[in-house]
């Protein structure tokens, strides 16, 4: 009789993805943010084409989950946001994109 514990070597590799990186939206903001060191806010929006609010909302899930973080200043009179990677974003990133890599490599021809 096959247990729980034995049948969770054999689940689909994709039950425990990163549900926080996988949603399309957060998924382009971090396929932007992972290749540079920081892009401010305008970039982002630009690059992703996701509306001021709707960025906005995607960056706050982000940061809760501890993947981005946010520096606020101001040029001249304007805000300016700054959006980085944090450590523990870039490590969660690449453990998504190594799973994903695999999900897709495990696909037959």
């Amino acid at each position: 009789m096959e247990t729980a514990r034995d049948s969770d070597d054999q689940r689909h590799p994709l039950i425990n993805i990163d549900r926080v990186i996988h949603a399309p939206a957060r998924l382009m903001v971090l396929t932007s943010l992972y290749v540079v060191q920081s892009a401010d806010f305008l970039f982002l929006m630009r690059s992703t084409g996701l509306t001021w609010g709707n960025l906005s909302t995607h960056l706050s899930k982000l940061e809760e989950a501890g993947y981005i973080a946010l520096e606020k200043k101001f040029k001249g009179k304007k805000p300016h946001t700054m959006i980085r990677l944090t450590r523990s974003g870039r490590a969660a990133f690449r453990e998504y994109k190594q799973s994903m890599q695999q999900v897709l490599n495990d696909l037959p021809n």
